[in-house]
């Protein structure tokens, strides 16, 4: 059964930075354990993830420093912004993320929030290794270069 691609319009929170600072070795889909309130907060679209991170505690995978706004409308029984939230993943990618994180000195970076087609919240996970400066310039003269070039092309290669 083949996932249907995410569009623009049901992406809720990107984090835009992390395929610069970060080398991004495997993605995958979790589920995240939210309250009522935090579903309606991210239906409006203004999460952040840019500052998070996941872990491994007890067995379970957590996402930690990711900001879900209040929803205004629920008083008193709102969530807390910046609480822990537990992410859904099948036992055998739980063991997977862990052994890669102690082993290999990886991180877990959330990529984004999103909708699928069934209207649930999901987040995409990657397994990253940080980089550091000269890959960073590195990338920085790539995206350079891939902009000269399209310039180039759309110009029809006049001087």
């Amino acid at each position: 059964m083949a996932k249907a691609p995410t569009t623009k319009s049901n992406v809720v929170a990107d984090n835009r930075k992390a395929r610069f600072h970060y080398e991004i070795i495997d993605t995958l889909e979790a589920g995240m354990v939210l309250t009522g309130t935090e579903v309606k907060a991210l239906r409006l679209g203004r999460a952040t993830i840019a500052e998070s991170y996941a872990t491994e505690e007890d067995g379970e995978i957590w996402l930690i420093n990711s900001y879900v706004p209040e929803y205004l409308q629920a008083n008193r029984f709102n969530h807390e912004p910046k609480r822990r939230r537990k992410l859904l993943v099948h036992a055998a990618q739980r063991n997977r993320l862990a052994g890669a994180v102690q082993r290999d000195g990886m991180t877990l970076v959330p990529l984004k929030i999103y909708f699928n087609e069934q209207g649930r919240a999901k987040l995409e996970l990657a397994v990253a290794k940080g980089k550091n400066a000269p890959d960073k310039r590195e990338t920085l003269k790539e995206r350079d270069w891939n902009r000269q070039k399209q310039r180039v092309m759309k110009e029809g290669g006049r001087d």
